[in-house]
């Protein structure tokens, strides 16, 4: 679904006003919630803190770094120990004899910008997962406003931390809550952020990151089970779901809803670097024999 600049609902295909667990959508969100909070972080920190990082080198240090600065280490980290979600960084991982770490696991970023928004107000570092946690409570009160909804569900993510619901409407609201914001507010640092460092908000490789080089001040970010949510610095904004959870259609609805919106023909915008962010091929023998095409 689309909303137009002014937060009117431009177009919707399917069911937009049920609840889902939009995953890792959520971050900016939450990013949002712990500034309110008195975590300090800002630039390509701050956008770490709202990614599903892939892994690469630069994000492990950031996650280190922002977990300094808190006078703690990966050991206070509470994320299931993973490989890189990065290709290449998995393979230097296994190449290496590196075992999964907490570190690399994609949410490290968000765990840490946790663990030090806990230090900032001197509360219990070590439960700051659960739902019952004053941190946790912030942040699904932040994640409701700015969604415009109440939290119909809390569930618990793949990292472990608490994970709200909202409809695609509200999610897209939130978005578009991020770029219509007066400077220096915690929205808008984050989308500053996240604009200003996109490989740090996904990774070097990752078709978000292609994105939001391509449309200038656009702000993007992806979760699992095919969910996306995009917003344009004039406050149009787009969030999709795909109902099997397959991930290889997201970005191919992506592009397609932001052709339908006009994009690829505004001033600045790299149009064919949108159109290959949604070109995804079918292979047999290794050679293309197909593609994903959208049917709205």
């Amino acid at each position: 679904m689309a909303l137009a600049a002014d937060g009117s609902v431009d177009w919707a295909v399917g069911e937009v006003e049920a609840a889902i667990y939009p995953r890792s959508c959520n971050k900016p969100m939450q990013a949002v919630g712990m500034l309110r909070l008195g975590l300090d972080l800002d630039g390509e920190l701050l956008a770490l803190a709202s990614a599903s990082h892939s892994g690469e080198d630069f994000h492990l240090d950031g996650v280190r770094r922002i977990l300094a600065g808190a006078g703690l280490d990966e050991a206070a980290l509470q994320t299931p120990p993973d490989y890189p979600l990065d290709d290449e960084a998995r393979e230097v991982f296994i190449r290496s004899g590196i075992d999964k770490a907490a570190v690399a696991m994609n949410c490290s970023g968000k765990h840490a910008a946790m663990l030090a928004t806990c230090v900032a107000n001197n509360w219990d570092t070590t439960a700051y997962r659960d739902a019952g946690h004053l941190l946790q409570r912030t942040l699904a009160a932040t994640f409701s406003e700015l969604t415009g909804e109440p939290v119909a569900s809390t569930g618990v993510d793949g990292c472990g931390a608490p994970l709200f619901s909202a409809s695609l409407t509200g999610l897209a609201r939130a978005f578009r809550a991020l770029v219509v914001a007066e400077s220096g507010t915690p929205e808008r640092r984050v989308a500053d952020a996240i604009v200003g460092a996109p490989a740090y908000a996904s990774g070097s490789r990752r078709d978000e990151c292609a994105l939001m080089r391509a449309i200038p001040g656009a702000v993007a970010k992806a979760g699992a089970e095919a969910c996306y949510g995009l917003a344009l610095p004039d406050g149009r904004a787009v969030a999709l779901k795909i109902d099997d959870g397959t991930a290889r259609a997201r970005p191919v609805v992506m592009a397609e809803a932001l052709r339908r919106l006009g994009v690829e023909g505004e001033a600045g915008v790299d149009a064919e670097a949108v159109r290959r962010t949604g070109n995804v091929e079918l292979l047999g023998g290794g050679q293309p024999v197909g593609e994903l095409r959208v049917a709205f």
